[in-house]
């Protein structure tokens, strides 16, 4: 162990192959999942500055595992959390390792409909923007760049891949 954090936990392994002994860095984190909040033709989205990235950014709302969490149980409460809403109606789409060259993160995106306008539930560091956007628009956003956040960009193009399917 290098590192023992709140959220996440460095170590440093030696892992032996075929081809000989090597030295890598792994972060562990507890995993989390990510929302696709959908309104009709719109998604619920959440604007909010990240530290790590010294940018305000567009997202789909997400959030950390807490330790044993379900995650279905983690999608249900960060989307009243961060949005203000709860799903009627929630749905697993897909899971995703964010990085695992040196990350244990997985990822658990969900789809939430039939939403019922609720009380937003921040935590003391969270200052969070919620807003509503066309689908349309936000696709033309990936393409243009404006949305850069990898978990953002699978949620919303699988959800629209899932709609084309239908």
């Amino acid at each position: 162990m290098v590192y023992k954090g709140r959220i996440v936990n460095v170590h440093k392994d030696r892992v032996k192959s075929a081809k000989g002994s090597f030295s890598r860095e792994i972060v562990e984190h507890p995993g989390a999942v990510v929302i696709v909040p959908v309104i009709g033709k719109s998604i619920v989205m959440v604007r909010q500055f990240r530290y790590a990235a010294k940018k305000t950014m567009l997202e789909l709302p997400a959030g950390t595992l807490e330790k044993d969490e379900d995650p279905e149980d983690c999608a249900r409460r960060e989307l009243i959390e961060e949005t203000g809403y709860k799903a009627g109606s929630l749905r697993k789409m897909l899971k995703f390792y964010v990085a695992p060259g040196y990350d244990t993160e997985n990822i658990h995106a969900y789809l939430a409909t039939n939403l019922v306008k609720t009380e937003q539930r921040l935590e003391k560091d969270e200052d969070i923007e919620v807003l509503e956007i066309n689908i349309d628009d936000l696709t033309h956003m990936i393409e243009e760049n404006k949305i850069d956040d990898a978990k953002t960009i699978i949620g919303i193009m699988f959800y629209q891949h899932l709609m084309n399917q239908t």
